[in-house]
């Protein structure tokens, strides 16, 4: 346990946050996967209709109630 201790702090950067230039990069390559991933999957229909419905001229938004507490703080 020391001894990963020992290497760990001769692989890291003090002030830098501790990553070394190696784990950064594997951040950087897993973080632009997971990103690609998102983007690939697209808009979900039901956010491609309501995005139709407000572009849609004269449009009007609606919103429903819930039955939860207003942001009006009480005042109408």
């Amino acid at each position: 346990m020391k001894d990963l201790k020992s290497q760990a702090s001769k692989n890291t950067t003090p002030g830098k946050g501790g990553l070394t230039p190696e784990i950064q990069s594997r951040i950087g390559h897993q973080l632009r996967a997971m990103y690609d991933d998102v983007v690939r999957q697209g808009v979900p229909d039901r956010f491609a209709e309501l995005i139709k419905k407000l572009d849609a001229p004269g449009a009007t938004p609606q919103v429903e109630n819930d039955g939860g507490t207003n942001d009006n703080n009480g005042r109408e």
